[in-house]
């Protein structure tokens, strides 16, 4: 299925880069790196150049913490958007949001995508991004409310429960008008699901693939690699890269990462391994 998103129409045969940028105080990763302003519009530079395809603008933390309003979310992502889409006119944007009135605010001021990482827990969110004419991402999170962490969550086959859910979800935002070429479905690693789950989705991501919809993945020094190898967060990207080239291989073709230039060598290596990329220079035995 073709991958259209703001101005970039994606081959089937490219993987995407998508950088995370958190305008929060308490990100897992960054510990609020970016939350202010300039700190953030750096990082959406320092990630372009660095290979980003698509920035992911996020206001709210993923995990419990203290409670974020509609409006604060909407402070801390809204102008930030129309100011990246000024500096950026090409870029793809998408804003990392579960409200649907936080994504009536992004894209008026510029977003491309809506990235629901909590499953369609708004449903009205659907209706913002076919309004606007704008991408949707469709993740699974096992029935959770946002931010909330698993306990005890349990499938018969969680493959099967991840491929239903967010096939329903995307063929439900079909039928509101968003636009079938600018879906992305996500099985969401560790969001409704403990370590041996998200094993379980990456070990058969070629499922998901094969559903015909772009899959977006999400392991960028998640919980489930910290687990694996029993590592903290800052010491992931070594597990991270080795899920995101099995991904790649697989077939998913949107990563969202953290570390945007070593993502990009990785997915630029399995890319030519597999033959849909030409080596930057190819000098080895021809002199």
């Amino acid at each position: 299925m073709p991958l259209r998103l703001g101005q970039r129409e994606f081959a089937d045969d490219e993987l995407v880069v998508m950088a995370i940028i958190n305008r929060t105080p308490d990100s897992f990763f960054d510990q609020g790196a970016t939350f202010a302003t300039q700190a953030a519009l750096e990082a959406v530079d320092r990630a372009i150049a660095d290979g980003a395809d698509i920035v992911d603008i996020g206001g709210v933390k993923a995990g419990p913490g203290p409670d974020v309003s509609a409006a604060e979310e909407i402070r801390r992502v809204g102008d930030f958007v129309a100011t990246v889409r000024a500096r950026h006119p090409s870029l793809v944007i998408s804003v990392d949001t579960w409200r649907a009135e936080v994504g009536r605010v992004a894209t008026e001021a510029g977003a491309d995508l809506l990235n629901d990482a909590w499953g369609g827990h708004d449903p009205e969110l659907a209706e913002v991004a076919a309004g606007a004419g704008v991408g949707l991402v469709c993740s699974h999170v096992g029935g959770l409310p946002p931010r909330t962490d698993p306990h005890r969550v349990s499938y018969a086959d969680v493959v099967r429960d991840v491929i239903d859910t967010v096939v329903g979800l995307a063929e439900r935002a079909v039928s509101v008008g968003v636009r079938a070429d600018a879906i992305l479905i996500d099985p969401a690693h560790d969001f409704g699901k403990n370590t041996r789950h998200s094993l379980e989705v990456s070990r058969r991501l070629d499922e998901l693939v094969a559903t015909g919809w772009p899959v977006l993945v999400a392991l960028s020094n998640k919980k489930f690699i910290g687990e694996t190898l029993d590592l903290p967060a800052g010491e992931r990207l070594n597990g991270t890269l080795a899920a995101t080239a099995l991904a790649a291989w697989q077939g998913a073709r949107v990563f969202r990462a953290h570390n945007v230039r070593q993502t990009r060598e990785a997915l630029d290596m399995v890319a030519s391994i597999r033959g849909s990329r030409q080596p930057s220079v190819s000098r080895r035995a021809l002199a």
